[in-house]
């Protein structure tokens, strides 16, 4: 006798609705209509806890129901990794504007191993459930960037926050290696000597970039990188928290940490709180991105700002323009946006 198995799962899929989502998000369907269309600004809580509801249950928006059914409206297929990553949130708040002020979809799909061959088949997925163009974000642009199978998909493809020029898809980012350098410039100014960093994750090429900014702007004053002031960490808050225990337990610490994102940044300062130091009296700290946990954490957190949702929304509309023009093949287009210095209380 044949599996009903199959069918059963195809009835549930299409019995899903926003409804659902909120009931297993905890929140209102108009709250889920907002954080999927961008329409009104959502606590990033609410909006991790969304987004997690949306890919559990498979939930895709119906078409016709938000004016999407023509065949030329876009869809835009996102990979990730952690719904509660901040850098996560920030990206999807400017694609979906971008995305509902142009009558796009977005599609999401995520990917928990850090490895080409997991990402591709994310992206391959995204494009059988009919994406039509695909926005990529750290470490996934660099892992996929190159790949045959990226160029086989016949999708155009664009990236936020890279750092450097690829030759298969659209860029927008800053300057990495200027802002971290920047950033070492404002602690030295500060008085500040023995200057530790947090590295990112390998597989983003954007923590070799800042570490670089960070050497360059020691150099410049005659200082070397002391090696012993360098700790591995990973992007996460988790990361960041074991980074400041390893530094600030040395019997000589340093009078400064610089973490690469702001996660990171927050863990360290919660490593410094719990051994009973003063920030910035007895140690400052750093961060990257400007994401919201920065002014939300105590002392509100000296950073690297880029404007995250900005970058996504230009990627996105470049998206769409190539999705309903048909310029799949013009020349791939990069463009830096500014970084800024924002000084607060922890340094």
């Amino acid at each position: 006798m044949p599996n009903p198995t199959p069918a059963r799962s195809r009835r549930s899929r299409q019995s899903i609705t926003i409804q659902s989502v909120a009931d297993a998000a905890g929140v209102s369907a108009m709250t889920v209509s907002h954080v999927l269309n961008g329409t009104k600004s959502v606590r990033a809580a609410t909006r991790a806890s969304v987004l997690q509801a949306v890919e559990q249950l498979g939930y895709i928006p119906n078409a016709a129901a938000r004016s999407l059914a023509s065949a030329r409206a876009p869809r835009i297929g996102i990979v990730y990794r952690n719904a509660q990553n901040a850098f996560l949130c920030a990206m999807l708040v400017g694609t979906l504007s971008a995305a509902a002020r142009a009558g796009a979809q977005i599609i999401i799909r995520k990917c928990d191993d850090l490895n080409a061959e997991a990402a591709m088949e994310a992206v391959k997925s995204l494009v059988r459930s009919g994406a039509s163009a695909i926005l990529l974000a750290p470490p996934y642009n660099e892992m996929l960037s190159g790949n045959p199978d990226m160029a086989r998909l016949g999708v155009p493809v664009a990236t936020i926050a890279c750092g450097r020029e690829l030759n298969d898809m659209d860029v927008v980012g800053i300057d990495e290696h200027g802002a971290a350098m920047a950033m070492t410039d404002h602690l030295l100014e500060r008085g500040y000597r023995r200057i530790a960093f947090v590295l990112g994750s390998a597989a983003h090429a954007s923590s070799k970039a800042r570490f670089e900014g960070y050497g360059a702007a020691l150099a410049a004053r005659g200082m070397a990188v002391d090696q012993t002031l360098v700790v591995q960490g990973d992007f996460t808050f988790e990361s960041g928290l074991a980074a400041g225990a390893a530094l600030l337990d040395k019997d000589r610490r340093p009078d400064a940490i610089f973490a690469c994102n702001d996660d990171m940044a927050a863990g360290v300062m919660l490593s410094a709180h719990r051994r009973g130091l003063r920030i910035p009296l007895d140690i400052a700290v750093a961060g990257f991105d400007d994401t919201p946990i920065a002014v939300k954490i105590w002392p509100p957190l000296t950073t690297v700002r880029q404007d995250i949702d900005l970058m996504a929304a230009q990627a996105t509309n470049w998206l769409v323009e190539r999705h309903r023009d048909g310029e799949a093949e013009r020349p791939f287009t990069i463009q830096w946006h500014p970084y800024q210095i924002v000084q607060r209380e922890s340094t």
